[in-house]
Order: structure tokens, then sequence, then C-alpha cells
């Protein structure tokens, strides 16, 4: 299979780009054999390369990324691993209590493994923090909206604690928040920091990790599968695609991945004096299609990040003419929450493509004859991610566990509707959805 087009990300990955400058692993630029190899290195090739190290520890695992390491999807997010439902279709992120109760404990597993490899491979902590989130709530629906999901993590047997407007603005310095839900068990990430530390202390001997080596080819023959890059290959006997939407670049489940990016802007570091409230916090939209907001503290100063805006792109790039919209709308969020920053300047903008599936379910398991799939996280990389990544690599080994069980039992991505059918109705329900997201957006 020829792989002939690749995702386009608009802009730098910020979470990369505030980073002290790193040294730089190589491109592939010979002929390779190896046990194992891992396209993608994000949060899923990762957490596959890692898995893969503890249960095959003699095995040679080869990881090759079209990107540097931190510069794609991975350093685009918005930094926070959410232990509970987070469904973006979803009005209110929730649904059934006994599916929603699988989810929570498959996405704990994931948390779990990415604090293990935080303390075995001497991750920086401010790369990995389990400080809770807030979904923030503008407006009377907004409210609304908490009060359903309080009730349904009530159901849940999930701890939850009701914000109102003053406690709202005592965190986040804003009183552009009618109140909130705080949940406790979110990790806020550094990303970037995040992957290019793990990514880092994985390399050894027998764990190499290639960036800026797109795999241009991929075919199996005589037992082996042969990856093609632009200077060199690796030939394995399995493969794990950690690629999340690209996966249809390389054949497959066509016409079964709905195609979304969204966007983010981070404001250039400024006094931390100059707004009131914490120094690190959190915040998801009380509505799917609102605006997720960070703030960010060290010792240069704060930084805050609006993210919203959603729109589908089926060729995995976005057209130039849609940015300025979008960052027009940032500045309009960001100016109504903090008043009192007029003037900041956003220093980074950029978009990240994500993956959905129609309904809500990962593209995962064995694709071909040693060919696993760890791809389609529905807009939750880092968590679903990490699981997938995980999962595909203990059923690659045949290491059975109640949890790969309950994965391969998932339905397989849903088929799309036949275009022009898929196209304008995602576009039309996007549309509508930020339109019914109001204040919250």
């Amino acid at each position: 299979m020829k792989v002939t087009r690749f995702p386009s990300n608009p802009g730098p990955a910020a979470w990369d780009a505030i980073l002290p400058a790193r040294v730089r692993f190589g491109a592939l630029e010979a002929d390779e054999t190896t046990d194992w190899l891992i396209i993608g290195a994000g949060f899923a090739g990762l957490a596959a390369a890692r898995r893969l190290s503890q249960l095959c520890p003699s095995d040679k695992i080869t990881v090759l990324d079209a990107l540097r390491v931190g510069e794609g999807p991975a350093g685009r997010n918005t930094g926070l691993m959410i232990d509970l439902p987070h469904d973006l279709a979803s009005s209110d992120y929730g649904g059934d209590v006994s599916a929603d109760k699988s989810i929570i404990a498959r996405n704990r597993a994931a948390i779990a493994f990415a604090q293990d490899m935080v303390n075995a491979l001497g991750v920086p902590p401010e790369a990995f923090q389990k400080v809770g989130k807030i979904n923030g709530a503008a407006s009377a629906k907004g409210m609304q909206h908490n009060k359903e999901y309080a009730a349904h993590l009530q159901q849940l047997g999930e701890p939850s604690q009701q914000l109102d407007a003053q406690q709202m603005q005592d965190i986040t310095g804003s009183a552009y928040y009618r109140g909130g839900l705080f949940t406790p068990g979110t990790v806020m990430l550094q990303p970037a920091l995040f992957v290019r530390s793990v990514a880092r202390k994985l390399c050894s001997n027998r764990v190499k990790i290639y960036e800026q080596s797109k795999v241009l080819a991929l075919k199996r023959s005589e037992g082996l599968w042969h990856a093609q890059s632009e200077h060199g290959s690796v030939k394995a006997p399995k493969v794990i695609l950690a690629v999340n939407g690209h996966a249809q670049s390389f054949g497959h489940f066509k016409k079964r991945l709905v195609h979304v990016f969204t966007y983010g802007s981070m404001t250039r570091a400024f006094d931390a004096e100059k707004l009131s409230g914490k120094a690190n916090w959190g915040l998801t939209p009380a509505d799917p299609l609102g605006s997720t907001v960070r703030r960010i503290s060290d010792t240069k100063g704060s930084r805050l990040i609006v993210r919203n805006r959603f729109t589908y792109e089926p060729k995995m790039a976005v057209n130039p003419s849609k940015l300025k919209r979008i960052w027009k709308t940032h500045d309009t969020s960001f100016k109504a929450r903090f008043p009192e920053l007029d003037g900041l300047k956003m220093e980074h903008r950029w978009g990240g493509h994500l993956c959905l599936s129609l309904n809500n379910v990962p593209a995962f398991g064995e694709v071909d004859d040693g060919l696993f799939s760890a791809c389609c996280q529905n807009g939750l990389g880092t968590v679903q991610g990490t699981l997938g990544g995980m999962m595909a690599a203990e059923m690659a080994v045949g290491h059975c566990s109640d949890m790969l069980v309950e994965l391969q039992a998932l339905d397989a991505p849903k088929r799309l509707p036949p275009e022009p059918v898929a196209t304008l109705g995602a576009r039309a329900r996007l549309a509508w959805g930020e339109r019914q997201a109001g204040v919250e957006l």
C-alpha cells in the first residue's frame, strides 16, 4: 500500500514551541530489520513501545514518526488527560451508566500506565500533574448541563463539586462564568514535554526512534512487513499503526472515520500578578463545542490557552482562508473572559487533526496479518491514545487481559453516509452545535 497523503496541521505546535531546544532524534537513513515496528510516536505509539518493552524485554523495537516528536497532534491538544466519560458528540459528555463505568475503568488504566511511565522513566513532574479539572458554565443552559452531568456522575458513584460564580472567579480570575463543576481525576499535561521525555527515556540499544521519517509505502512479503521511508526502510514481522485518522491513508477503515480539526491560541508570557486566581488550572466547557481554557505558570510568567472551533476536513488539511475567522473567534472568546488583559497578544496559534467515529469507538484490532491498529481516539488522544497503544501491544504479543477482551468486543467504527451527504451533514452538525453553544464558545 502506498501512502500518498499526510495530515497537514496549521501553525506551530505551541506546547513544543515554548520548550527549550532539545536534542533531536535522527531520521531513518538505512535499511533495518527489527522485531517490532510502530508507526507514530505520539501517545499511542509511545505507549505501545513502552508496553512492548515490558512484555518482550529482549526484542528490538523501532518507532517511526513523520514529524519531529512533539510537533504532531500529541503537541497540539489542550493537555487534559480525562478519566471520566467525555463524548464530544453528547450534549453533556455522558451516556449509558454501565458503558460509562467501563469507559472510566479503561481511562484510569491508561492514566495509571502513564503515571508508571512518569515514575519509571523520570519524566519531569511538570509534564504530568493530577490536579483535576472544571466544567465551566457561562450560561443558564451551561449550568443545567453541569447539573445533569453531576447527577449522572452521582449515578456512577463519582465525586464532583459544584462551584459558584465567586469560586470560579477565585480560581480563574475571570468573572465570566456563572459556575462550574470540579472533578478530581483529570491529569494536566504539558503534552509536548511528556511525549518528548518519554521518547528520549525509551531510547536504548533495543528501542530506536526515528523522526521526520514518513512511511511512504507498507507491504507484506515473505512473512515480513516492509515499511519504506524516503531514505531507508524497516522490516518487521509485526507492525502497530498508531497514526489516528491517518490509518485511512494506509488503506484501512475507509469511509468509517470522521476527520475533524480543532484549534488553539496561546498568549505570550505575562506577569502572573496581572490576573488574579490560581496559577495553574484547566477548564472544559459545559457544552462540548464551547471553549476549553487553561492557565499555565512557571518562573517566566503565566500563559493562557483558548481552544475552540471544530471544522470537518476529510482531506486532513485546512484551507488557510478559514484560519483568520477562527483566530478572530479565539480573540473574541479570550477578551470576553479576560477583559483586564486587553492588549495581551497571542504568541502561538495552531490547529490539530483529531479523528472520530460515528459510534464513538476506536479503530482498534488486527487489521491484517501481523498489522495492528491503535487509531481513532475520538478527540481524547492523550488518554485513548495511551490506552490503544497499551492494548495493541498486548494483543500483538498474545497477552490476554479482561480490558483487551472488552476492547475487542466493541463494535467497529460505523460506516459514514455517502458523499456529499457525509460532508454536508458533518459541517451542518458542527455549525449547529457551535451556534447552540452560545456564550460557552
